[in-house]
């Protein structure tokens, strides 16, 4: 029989990563089988339930073809059904148990945060990567439309010259950490009201490097980097609107003792054309035309991206008609091919004839 998982977490269909979250904290304190109020068979239901709506591509499936395909498997984390936690927990006595948060990967953070825990390990990789940096610049309009480059300038912190990044003075040698024996990170066992709990946090000593240094660098005192102004040219994307943001990976502060850079994350504002309008992929502009060119149809000058081009006017143009030069638009920035250029003519009405302009055109009426 299927299974309406929004139903056992009491959420609807719309609900947020987040609000997903939640319902399952909440259901999973009520429901706990080491609880007075504890209920095993509905525990694995509301955890089968989270296991597939908190993935995106889990739930996608689910919301296309049902529950069908997650019922019965209990064989793990990334399984496609429930989670066996009989692996991460025993029994203490008649109600004790105890759980070790290192065991459950990412599944562990839920838990603890559950029982008012945090797994707090972290990979040295991620811990030591560098900050990510975000900034606004300006750019005109034709360089929104066929791209370009652009140079910036930022205060960021780089890798040390005198160290090549790795903290230490050259020459200098690095020694296991007495306080974690070289892991980068500490046990630590919580007495709580539902038995012992292990967690794992960086040890404070090496903060989760695992070596001491025997000298830190001179220059950058053991970080690793310093703080200096750096300009970078950057590539602006041809077919980029205003508000976009373009991510340059790796272009962001350096990681501390030779980690990771973080990115940077630029944020565009492009300066309008004072006669053309950018709609999507399409450039708009307008052109006002006498009563004479609407009439008979003429050949003018006007303005596109790509510079003057000539625009023939059919004879009989109506006010408010719009030409199509196709092609002559923006590039398309994830595609290809180019939007098209629309011009809207207006005919313009003189405001005062002579006379004999009024008889002319009382014989052309």
């Amino acid at each position: 029989m299927a299974k309406d998982y929004y139903q056992i977490l009491g959420v609807p269909k719309t609900a947020s990563t987040e609000d997903i979250k939640k319902a399952f904290h909440k259901l999973a304190h009520q429901y706990h089988p080491d609880k007075a109020s504890g209920n095993e068979a509905k525990f694995k239901e509301i955890n089968e339930a989270y296991q597939v709506l908190s993935d995106k591509n889990k739930r996608a499936q689910y919301d296309r073809f049902g529950s069908a395909d997650f019922q019965g498997s209990q064989a793990g984390p990334d399984s496609r059904g429930g989670f066996d936690f009989s692996q991460f927990y025993r029994g203490e006595g008649n109600n004790g148990f105890n759980i070790n948060f290192g065991d459950f990967g990412d599944f562990g953070d839920i838990f603890g945060d559950l029982f008012g825990f945090k797994n707090t390990r972290t990979n040295h990789k991620t811990s030591n990567q560098g900050r990510d940096l975000e900034i606004s610049i300006k750019i005109d309009f034709l360089t929104s439309i066929f791209g370009g480059e652009q140079t910036i300038t930022l205060d960021k912190l780089v890798p040390c010259p005198s160290c090549q990044g790795s903290g230490s003075q050259p020459g200098a040698s690095y020694s296991t950490c007495p306080n974690c024996g070289g892991r980068g990170f500490i046990n630590q066992v919580q007495r709580t009201m539902f038995g012992s709990m292990n967690t794992q946090t960086v040890c404070p000593t090496c903060e989760g490097e695992g070596t001491i240094i025997s000298q830190p660098c001179s220059k950058c005192h053991g970080e690793g980097r310093i703080l200096e102004k750096q300009s970078l040219t950057i590539k602006i994307p041809a077919g980029v609107s205003n508000g976009q943001t373009i991510k340059f990976t790796g272009q962001g502060e350096a990681g501390r003792r030779s980690g990771p850079s973080g990115d940077l994350y630029v944020k565009v504002k492009v300066q309008p054309h004072p006669r053309l309008k950018r709609e999507g992929d399409d450039i708009k502009s307008t052109v006002n035309i006498s009563f004479r060119q609407a009439a008979l149809g003429d050949k003018i000058k006007i303005e596109t991206v790509d510079g003057p081009v000539v625009l023939k006017i059919p004879p009989g143009t109506q006010s408010g008609q719009v030409i199509i030069l196709r092609g002559k638009g923006v590039p398309k920035l994830h595609g290809y091919g180019r939007g098209n250029h629309l011009i809207e003519v207006r005919v313009i009405t003189p405001t005062k004839l002579t006379k004999e302009q009024r008889e002319a055109l009382e014989k052309l009426d």
